[in-house]
């Protein structure tokens, strides 16, 4: 996507007061994402594991069919503006769109900040070379597969 079409640092703005393709922008590329959660009916709590989405590119960290992905993985969240307070307590802490969310900056690595996208994967933020493809693994065996999150 080119810059040129972007406000300057229109990541410190309300997520309300961007555009779609600042909202697109925001990404930062780690994939984590597209990782599968694990929720604990009883207390909320949410566990990252390393079984990712089948349409997850694990080496570009980002969706190989992003167009489609509602219709190909109808369970896949879309994030937006107004579902951001239902959904932000299971997005991964380093997410621009969560933090943005929560008021908070954008880190360092992030590449709108950084301009280099190469920097969210250098840091050790994304999910690059660590996951497993979910269809490899029965639902059953999920546990086996929790992970911290990288980056925090």
């Amino acid at each position: 996507m080119s810059r040129a079409r972007l406000r300057p640092e229109f990541w410190t703005l309300p997520l309300n007061r961007l555009t779609p393709a600042e909202w697109e922008a925001l990404c930062d590329g780690c994939g984590k994402c597209c990782l599968n959660k694990l929720e604990d009916a009883d207390t909320g709590e949410v566990a990252l594991t390393r079984l990712a989405c089948r349409l997850l590119d694990d080496e570009s960290c980002r969706c190989g069919q992003y167009d489609i992905r509602k219709t190909l993985v109808p369970e896949c969240i879309q994030l937006t503006p107004a579902t951001m307070g239902d959904v932000a307590y299971f997005m991964p802490a380093t997410c621009a769109y969560r933090l943005r969310h929560e008021g908070k900056p954008l880190y360092h690595w992030h590449p709108l900040v950084s301009g280099d996208p190469e920097t969210v994967h250098s840091a050790g933020v994304s999910v690059r070379g660590i996951t497993v493809p979910e269809f490899e693994v029965p639902e059953e065996d999920w546990e086996d597969y929790i992970i911290e999150e990288p980056g925090t």
